[in-house]
């Protein structure tokens, strides 16, 4: 694949965020329809409107590509290439009015993303990566912290939808986390929380029961800003793998094992 490729590819990813992360913002102070998905997962028309917008702008220059987006459109192509939306990740927060959500667009090759585009609308800041040439935000190159220790660590995570539930709920690796480490937290998109630890903001993140879309293209930035991602019990991260640990890499090892012994019997 010519890197010519990878960066038309960003390109029409870059612009088609910007274009339904400025159409979010503009909503953000509207009086909004939530549905529910759940008892606390929500959904609002600017979810589906957004994704919609997406979808357009790809579909048109890429139709023989897959695509895969976390509210309605499907399509498969039988491509090697599969486009992975998420149209709004911090949906409470956005239909609470809480200026705190972004748009997650990345582009997989056989499986492994190969570019990544995470837009925050309200901050005016758009992190991206092609795969093997680093990680900027706003044209500015990113590197994770320098953090070795975990208890001088800020840290960030979420909750599953099922938390009110199901025990396996992320309360009782919060509940060590949080006796471990300097701070943690919960800002409400997972998307943006990897892109804070990409960015040094956040020496490292975890979330159990999670999708490709909400992991997809911030992965990939964490990673070619120098961080490390695996599963929960180390292993290497992949699409399939619903739970993450992502970290500057120095207290990944740390992590993992407040993990390991916070796991439920």
């Amino acid at each position: 694949m010519e890197k010519t490729d990878y960066g038309r590819f960003l390109s029409a990813a870059t612009k088609a965020a910007r274009q339904a992360g400025e159409f979010l913002l503009s909503g953000l102070s509207q009086a909004k329809k939530v549905d529910f998905k759940g008892e606390v997962d929500l959904v609002t028309t600017f979810d589906r409107q957004s994704e919609e917008m997406i979808f357009n702008e790809l579909n048109a220059q890429f139709p023989a590509h897959n695509f895969l987006a976390e509210e309605n459109i499907r399509q498969d192509n039988h491509s090697d290439f599969s486009w992975i939306v998420d149209p709004l990740d911090g949906t409470t927060n956005f239909a609470h009015g809480l200026p705190i959500f972004c748009v997650s667009i990345a582009l997989a090759f056989k499986g492994e993303v190969v570019v990544g585009v995470v837009y925050d609308p309200t901050r005016a800041e758009l992190f991206s990566a092609i795969k093997g040439e680093g990680a900027v935000l706003n044209g500015r190159q990113l590197r994770v912290s320098s953090t070795a220790e975990l208890d001088k660590s800020l840290l960030a995570t979420g909750f599953p939808y099922d938390v009110r539930t199901s025990p396996d709920n992320n309360l009782n690796y919060f509940s060590q986390f949080a006796l471990r480490a300097q701070a943690i937290r919960r800002c409400g998109s997972a998307a943006l929380d990897l892109c804070y630890t990409a960015c040094g903001r956040f020496d490292g993140f975890w979330e159990i029961k999670l999708k490709p879309w909400d992991l997809a293209a911030g992965s990939l930035l964490v990673k070619e800003a120098g961080g490390l991602t695996t599963d929960l019990e180390g292993s290497e991260f992949d699409l399939a793998s619903p739970d993450i640990v992502a970290s500057n890499g120095l207290i990944h090892q740390a992590m993992l094992e407040v993990i390991r012994l916070s796991r439920i019997k």
